[in-house]
């Protein structure tokens, strides 16, 4: 299997599988001499490990990073700083349970990627979903947390703006909610009542789907090119590139498709430091590249496909059948994707800033 790298001069190579030994990432590109610890790391990785409450899965994995290479301490100050040579994280997977898929290993789960993974490759794991399991992503919240170090001047923040048809009230919109509720949501009456909606779905053994937005403050002008290095083109891919997500918008997004020209189009003033925008229809990104404005990214996150409900489906030999899946779920994936969400629109601001240095010397 190929293509487990993204990035260009931040690069990131995934490796490992949900029910295998351990998983990890190498980063590479990452300059010298930015001080780097584990703890730096576990932060991120915390808000995105599992059965932290009854609205995700239950499987108990510590999620606890190591660091094997690419840092040392800095000769002058003891303080550990990167190397600048590739950096190999690694976790290791404690709470497997592959006997909850031995039922199912002939039979394709509707939703997920058994078919198309065994069509491919003529083979497939099917304990938990091997290399299409949300597990890997944790790899990329490590990975996100170092391209944190290379922004220190960017706040990257995201939230669950919409779980299934609810939408939360953005004049409600309050930053600190976010860490204070199990959802990641910025508004604490629409939280609440996720509580009881959720429940709701998960006693009866279902799932449902949702949006989240991803805001990264303080990105300087200038991130991004005009043709096949799009900064918006690049952070769609990377999102799409999450498990479940089946869409993505930045900015205005859809919503443009509704507004007239002189709506849509950011006008602008003079400013103390430059134009001011009088709006961010655009996301904070023009012809590819970055404005200087926030940039704003969502993205829709499909329904968990593992459900109790009864689903048709073939076996591996054309057998038409149900199946219910059985094992520890989340009743909505969004929820635990906001960290990852964020790691991956760091990656890539960390990217294209190292790309725009090599570009314009800056």
């Amino acid at each position: 299997m190929s293509f487990n790298t993204f990035g260009h001069m931040f690069r990131v190579t995934t490796f490992g599988e949900s029910h295998g030994v351990a998983i990890g990432c190498v980063v590479d590109g990452c300059p010298p001499l930015i001080p780097l610890t584990e703890a730096d790391i576990q932060g991120d990785l915390d808000r995105r490990r599992p059965g932290q409450s009854r609205f995700t899965t239950q499987r108990q994995e510590p999620d606890l990073v190591k660091i094997l290479s690419g840092v040392m301490a800095h000769p002058e100050g003891g303080v550990q700083v990167t190397t600048g040579t590739p950096i190999a994280l690694l976790i290791e997977n404690t709470d497997q349970r592959s006997k909850d898929y031995s039922e199912i290993k002939d039979t394709f789960r509707p939703g997920h990627a058994d078919f198309t993974y065994e069509a491919k490759y003529g083979l497939r794991d099917y304990r938990g979903g091997g290399r299409s399991s949300a597990r890997e992503t944790a790899t990329r919240v490590a990975a996100g947390a170092i391209a944190r170090k290379i922004l220190p001047d960017v706040t990257v923040r995201g939230a669950l703006v919409q779980m299934g048809p609810h939408k939360i009230d953005r004049d409600k919109w309050d930053w600190d909610e976010v860490a204070k509720n199990p959802f990641f949501c910025p508004d604490r009456d629409k939280a609440a009542f996720f509580e009881s909606y959720l429940d709701g779905i998960r006693k009866n053994g279902s799932s449902i789907g949702a949006v989240l937005e991803i805001v990264a403050e303080g990105v300087p002008v200038g991130l991004g090119a005009p043709i096949y290095a799009k900064l918006d083109a690049e952070l769609a891919a990377a999102m799409m590139s999450i498990n479940a997500v089946k869409g993505v918008e930045i900015g205005a997004g859809f919503g443009a498709a509704e507004l007239s020209g002189e709506e849509n189009a950011d006008e602008m003033r003079t400013g103390n430091e430059g134009p001011r925008f009088l709006s961010n229809h655009a996301g904070g990104i023009l012809g590819g590249i970055s404005t200087g404005q926030p940039v704003v990214v969502r993205f829709a996150v499909k329904p968990t496909s593992s459900i109790l409900s009864p689903r048709q489906t073939v076996d591996r030999t054309g057998n038409e059948t149900d199946i219910m899946t059985k094992g520890r779920h989340d009743p909505c994936v969004g929820i635990r994707a906001v960290p990852v969400g964020e790691a991956m629109m760091a990656c890539v601001l960390a990217d294209h800033l190292l790309r725009h240095r090599g570009q314009v010397g800056r």
